[in-house]
């Protein structure tokens, strides 16, 4: 088929033309192109004019080609429709390689989507003709090229040289090349017909030549050193020139690195390089012809040769060779040849064999065979007889047989991780006694008996399921046995050696005897165990420095006797009532002291005199019984940094004793019930973090005059007014004053406050009718962030408690690690694309799968090399049946957890797709061939096998989340949300627990962050809090939309009260929750690509979108809470305004300066703080001309008790809920940052989030405007009434119209 059109630039959305659509629905398998050239731009692309083929036109001067083909197309049939000589493909905006003729394009591209999650092939049809794919996967006529990549790899042109340091010789134009590690001047210009001057430059000198301008002496090094004096023509050449060649002279070796450059050929220039001695080619496309004769290090790593080049074996001066992830199946038998080599690197191969020439290689020392598909150790290996590292982790043995290594007399390491061993077998008595590492972690050992090692130094063997341990004690230093079953571990004889044992996670109930016999142990960590004891010997060990015993079954622990070296003690989460009595002043060098979550009342003092000696920087006592009492002893140890003592029982805090903790860095006081902070706490001038939020103070205390302030938290408090200096310090970065519901600021406050970087407060809400409405809701939430002893908060959260079609929600959290800009885009992409998500099928499954898949899409660049764990909950009804109760649906990828308590017990409703906790992920991991590095990690990078982002690291990492939906039902009490760092440290019991006793879920969402920061926790934890109130008798009903005119409705009932409804897809404010938003993330930092690939197409949400959903108390579409209603009766609202997301240079075009701001939000130039409350919603109603009276069945009481509801639920003007904040942009998209957006078609929400407003300016600095553009939409049934209203009242004013029709409306709502 062809396409008919003019050349010109055209939206993503409308390339295609209906034939074009009606082709690709007629077969699965046929699908379009986007053949881009090179250095086109991705905002704006062309579709050139064809006329009759399944291909776009050949018009070469076209930058977009729409290319309309099947699966079964090759590249040679595209190339000869489309008139062009190639096509290239580049994968994550990265390597870029030329397709072979016989090569399927589109079959690539849908085999790409299905391998990150796409199932459907009408849905792979569909993704495959979006162009924002082109970020992941692109396909190019001609090959890209990159200037600044081309820098690195050959710099030429024709300049006026010199040669000599004197002025014998002539300035003349001659072609010059700085190529690897030589410059190379022709003798002829613009020719390479004549001799080639080589000149080595590693180890030789580049200077500037003063006296000339422009001008750049080379030369070379040794006593027969040559120079040569080149002028460039500009500054930039000579800049450019300048830094290559200083890189190259500083140089130690004749070092070339060209990796990651997507060569096909190495750069002919090089090979006038005669002294290249180390060549890295790793993760190009290079198929080797011949190289270098002198090469000694050779790295060809990634570039899918497919086979082992031959043409390797004759470089006889190599020593290191590296051929990892080649896709290479067979070693052929000239490898013999390489006598020199000494280190040689396979791993991530398709190898089962090694051929019997290998055992010629007598000088290899290392030896990696990892990630390979060997069922058994290579017999050939028993030949290397100085072979001292051995790696085949990863591989398929089941059974290691120790005698197999006697042979390898000089065997130092070995690894055989991620094998699934399941046995260790030890033949004989006789001694391996050369071996002194043996890592066997990720198998599934039971028992694992290494006492035949007489010479090992270290193990490694976590996460096996082992319940017994065997070892030889002669020469072990380092044990590492975590996260097994382990009852006992047997060690003979007593490893005087061993400085480091690692047990936690085990099955112990008692220490093993050995251990207090040690002379050299310096750290134990025997946490997470069962132990009810500690012997008096381990503790008054002289070489101990570190002792982690805690979440163990501790009550007491025994009295020291004499002075121990112990520097770091950690007991928190055990039974302790008391501590030793003495621990203060036996344990001198005690540093760290972490004691939370025991049953301690009091802690000891700090020394038997009044002078102390204590050396304690951290001290952390939170949730305990502490009171007041301990305050008063915390003041002999002057040198603490860091005080935790939230979550206790302190009425009051000392203020003398607060003075002489001068060097507190961190303050910790929350979860108390103090009353007032010590004024003294102003004498505290290192202090930069101070936490006291969910007490009863009701005085701010003076530390915003903190010299080095950087954090203050005072949320959920009594606070009634603020008393503030004159100016703030420059290092306060964020200021917590949400939760003080009485907390009234004056504009000279909001002023000063405008210019803190994250700043939360809660906008007041709108009360209707009292508090009877606005209390009784289905659910609220609230939510925490703490970036620990990070710079940066590298968390999101999105929190809409009204979601969809009201009657839904949808919470997620997001953890970038250590990048904030994934997060922040998916805050704002998420909602909107699991609203569009849900308008295209009704299966749980499939649209929040494909809401990850989209939003993994939308990230663009800004995707390809950072990602994102993600965590998604949407409480909605089943589509299909509208009648039921609430379902919940949970979809996640990376590490972040969703957990329903039901019945007060934990309910996991996510898979943690870690290395570590998933071994279907480790399988899949080895099956694609990917190099798990040993700290567990996929190539190094991250511990994630699922993440949204990360596009770089496919097809390891993916973005196909796990999704489980679950009914609710009245045992469901909460949901907890939480990032990795979050349950690392609180276990899914004690997060239950936790919530159970709070009230309020964002005081409990507060301190499940602040507990686990306490128990140790330094990297950045989020969490969201659900609240639910969904009971058996809870009407879950939707709210009737208005009717348009002719529309009849049904009888009316009884709606419940606890049944609030709101305007669709706007986030509540429940629990009065600030919400923020980080905007100085500047474009500059994610790329402007990343708002390039947001796709411009949204949904227009209609009013009946969906149909209406009934609870099965109320199958029937009733008007609820009304008694009789007037005919065809409509109440009057307000059009959605125009008014955007206001920022510096926003999407329509307009700055900042031009756009109304939007009431209750507040523009700092850093992060916006909002509140909304969105209760006047439920004023919709809609009637029908038959609802003229009520049922017979109704009472006369039950008429009057309607009746006099509904008079009480409008007594707030109309007037009156415009003008407040939280009203004003009530039918406009709430996003979770505050920031309130119409659902506009061309709205970008990714370009919004990049362009987040960074003007400085203040709280009132441009007070918000009425909209122009908003009208008043009278009901036809009201016109008449409210004309003769008006001739009678003659308003002034928009807003005494609008008391004119309410005033028409309660009339006749009421007659």
């Amino acid at each position: 088929m062809k396409r008919n059109g003019s050349r010109s630039c055209v939206t993503r959305k409308s390339r295609f033309g209906s034939r074009e659509r009606d082709w690709l629905k007629e077969d699965r398998h046929r699908g379009c192109l986007y053949v881009y050239r090179s250095g086109e731009p991705q905002q704006t692309v062309t579709v050139p004019s064809s006329s009759t083929s399944s291909s776009s036109s050949n018009t070469s001067q076209s930058d977009l080609r729409l290319v309309l083909c099947t699966t079964d197309s090759t590249v040679a049939e595209l190339c000869a429709q489309s008139d062009i000589e190639g096509l290239y493909l580049q994968m994550h905006g990265d390597f870029v390689r030329r397709l072979d003729n016989s090569e399927r394009p589109l079959q690539i591209f849908y085999d790409y989507l299905s391998a990150i999650g796409y199932e459907e092939p009408a849905c792979i049809q569909k993704e495959a003709a979006n162009s924002d794919f082109s970020c992941m996967i692109r396909f190019y006529s001609e090959r890209p090229s990159n200037a600044d990549q081309l820098e690195w790899i050959l710099l030429k042109g024709i300049f006026s040289v010199r040669k000599g340091k004197t002025q014998l010789h002539k300035w003349a134009e001659r072609q010059v090349i700085l190529c690897g590690t030589c410059l190379i001047v022709a003798s002829v210009k613009e020719s390479f017909s004549g001799k080639m001057h080589i000149l080595p430059l590693v180890g030789g000198k580049v200077e500037k030549v003063k006296r000339r301008l422009h001008c750049l002496m080379f030369s070379s090094a040794g006593p027969q050193a040559q120079a040569y004096f080149v002028n460039f023509d500009s500054l930039v050449d000579y800049q450019r020139w300048y830094r290559q060649a200083s890189k190259v002279v500083s140089q130690t070796a004749s070092v070339v690195d060209l990796s990651c450059y997507s060569l096909e050929e190495v750069p002919e220039y090089l090979f006038y390089s005669q002294d290249i001695t180390h060549l890295n080619l790793r993760h190009n496309f290079i198929q080797i012809a011949g190289l270098f004769s002198q090469l000694k290090s050779l790295n060809l790593s990634h570039n899918h040769l497919g086979q082992f080049p031959q043409s390797l074996c004759e470089i006889l001066s190599l020593t290191e060779l590296n051929l990892s992830c080649n896709g290479i199946d067979q070693i052929p038998v000239q490898i013999g040849n390489l006598q020199s080599l000494q280190t040689l690197y396979l791993e991530g191969n398709h190898l089962n064999s090694l051929p019997e020439e290998l055992s010629q290689l007598s000088q290899l020392i290392c030896f990696s065979l990892s990630f390979n598909d060997f069922t058994e150790i290579p017999a050939i290996l028993e030949r290397l007889t100085n072979m001292e590292r051995l790696f085949m982790a990863g591989n398929h043995l089941e059974t290691l047989h120790l005698g197999s290594l006697h042979p390898m007399n000089h065997l130092k390491h070995i690894d055989f991780r991620l094998n699934g061993l399941r046995e260790v077998v030890s033949e004989g008595l006789e001694a391996v006694k050369n071996i002194t590492s043996i890592d066997m972690r990720d198998n599934c050992l039971s028992e694992l008996d290494l006492s035949s090692v007489c010479c090992l130094e270290q193990l490694y063997c976590q996460r096996n399921g082992l319940k017994a341990l065997s070892l030889s004690g002669f020469a072990l230093r380092a044990l590492y046995a975590s996260c097994n079953r382990l009852e006992t571990v047997n060690v003979y004889p007593v490893p005087n050696l061993l400085t480091h044992i690692d047990l936690s996670r085990n099955l112990l109930e008692c220490l093993p005897h050995w251990i207090s016999d040690t002379r050299k142990l310096e750290v134990l960590d025997a946490s997470h165990n069962i132990l009810v004891e500690l012997t008096t010997r381990l503790l008054s060990s002289l070489s101990l420095r570190k002792l982690h015993v805690g979440y163990n079954q501790l009550s007491t622990l025994p009295y020291l006797v004499d002075h121990i070296p112990l520097e770091v003690l950690d007991l928190q989460h055990n039974k302790l009532v008391e501590l030793p009595e003495n621990l203060f002043y036996k344990a001198l060098n005690l540093r760290y002291l972490n004691v939370s979550a025991n049953l301690l009342e009091t802690i000891p003092p700090c020394s038997q005199s009044d002078e102390s000696l204590s050396t304690l920087q951290e001290l952390y006592l939170t949730n305990n019984n502490l009171t007041a009492q301990c305050a008063t002893l915390l003041a002999g140890h002057q040198n603490l940094r860091v005080l935790h003592i939230a979550y206790n029982q302190l009425l009051s805090f000392p203020a003398s004793k607060l003075t002489k903790l001068e060097l507190l860095e961190e303050l910790n006081l929350s979860g108390n019930k103090l009353k007032t902070i010590p004024s003294t706490v102003a004498n505290c001038k290192k202090l930069r973090t101070f936490l006291a939020h969910s007490n009863h103070v009701s005085v701010f205390p003076d530390v915003l005059s903190l010299p080095e302030i950087k954090l203050v938290d005072l949320s959920c408090n009594e606070l009634t007014e603020i008393a503030l200096p004159e100016s703030l310090p420059p290092t306060l970065q964020e200021l917590d004053l949400s939760g003080n519901t009485n907390l009234i600021l004056e504009h000279k406050t909001l002023n000063l406050f405008s210019h803190i970087p994250t700043l939360k407060l809660d906008q007041k809400p709108t009360s209707l009718t009292g508090d009877s409405i606005g209390s009784s809701t289905l659910w609220n939430h609230g939510y925490s962030e703490m970036s620990g002893q990070r710079n940066k908060l590298c968390l999101s959260v999105l929190a809409m408690d009204n979601f969809g079609d009201n009657v839904e929600a949808t919470y997620a959290i997001f953890d970038g690690d250590r990048n904030e800009e994934v997060p922040r885009l998916l805050q704002c992409t998420m909602g909107d694309v699991l609203l569009d998500e849900t308008q295209h099928s009704a299966l749980d499954s499939i649209y929040m799968t494909n809401t990850f898949l989209s939003s993994h899409r939308k990230l663009g660049m800004a995707g390809q090399k950072l990602g994102a764990s993600a965590v998604l909950c949407y409480i909605h009804h089943d589509p299909a049946d509208p009648g039921t109760y609430f379902s919940l649906s949970v979809a996640n990828v990376g590490t972040c957890q969703a957990l329903l308590c039901r019945g007060g017990q934990p309910l996991p409703l996510s898979v943690v797709f870690s290395l570590e906790q998933s071994p279907e992920e480790t399988r899949r991991m080895k099956a694609n061939k990917a190099i798990i590095t040993e700290d567990n990690k996929v190539s190094g990078v991250t511990c994630c096998t699922r993440q949204l982002g990360c596009s770089y690291l496919f097809p390891w990492v993916i973005p196909k989340p796990w999704v489980k939906t679950v009914p609710l039902c009245a045992q469901d009490e909460f949901l907890i949300l939480g990032n990795r760092a979050l349950f690392e440290w609180i276990s899914y019991q004690e997060a239950v627990s936790t919530v159970q006793a709070m009230q309020d879920p964002r005081a409990a969402a507060k301190k499940l962050c602040t507990l686990a920061q306490s128990y140790g926790c330094q990297d950045n934890v989020g969490t969201v809090v659900v609240s639910l109130h969904i009971g058996e008798d809870s009407c879950t009903c939707e709210l009737p939309l208005p009717t348009v005119a002719g529309c009849t409705g049904t009888a009316p009932a009884i709606y419940p009260n606890s049944v609030l409804l709101a305007d669709p897809a706007t986030p509540s404010s429940s629990s009065g929750i600030a919400s923020e938003f980080n905007s100085e993330m500047s474009a500059s930092e994610v790329g402007s690509e990343a708002g390039s690939t947001a796709s411009d197409e949204h949904l227009a949400l209609g009013l009946t979108s969906r149909p209406e959903r009934r609870c099965s108390l109320h199958p029937a579409a009733f008007i609820c809470g009304i008694g009789s209603m007037g005919n065809n009766l409509e109440l009057f609202q307000r059009q959605p305004s125009c008014a955007t997301f206001s920022s510096n240079q926003s999407d329509n075009g307009l700055d900042s300066d031009d756009e109304t701001p939007l009431d209750g939000v507040i523009s700092n130039g850093s992060k916006l703080e909002v509140e909304v409350d969105i209760h006047c919603c439920a004023f919709r109603l809609r009637g029908s001309k038959e609802e003229t009276s009520v049922e017979e069945s109704t009472s006369e009481e039950q008429k009057q008790a309607a009746h006099k509801k509904l008079e009480e639920s409008v007594t707030v003007k109309i007037s009156d809920l415009k003008k407040s904040p939280s009203t004003s942009s009530l039918f406009g998209k709430k996003l979770s940052n505050g920031s309130v957006v119409p659902l506009e078609e061309s709205h970008n929400a990714i370009e919004v989030a990049l362009e987040a407003p960074k003007k400085k300016s203040g709280y009132f600095a441009a007070p918000a405007q009425q909209d122009p553009e908003d009208n008043l939409v009278v009901p036809s049934n009201l016109e008449q009434e409210v004309q003769d209203q008006l001739r009678l009242s003659n308003p002034n004013s928009i807003d005494d119209l609008e008391d004119v029709l309410f005033t028409a409306m309660l009339q006749q709502l009421l007659s």
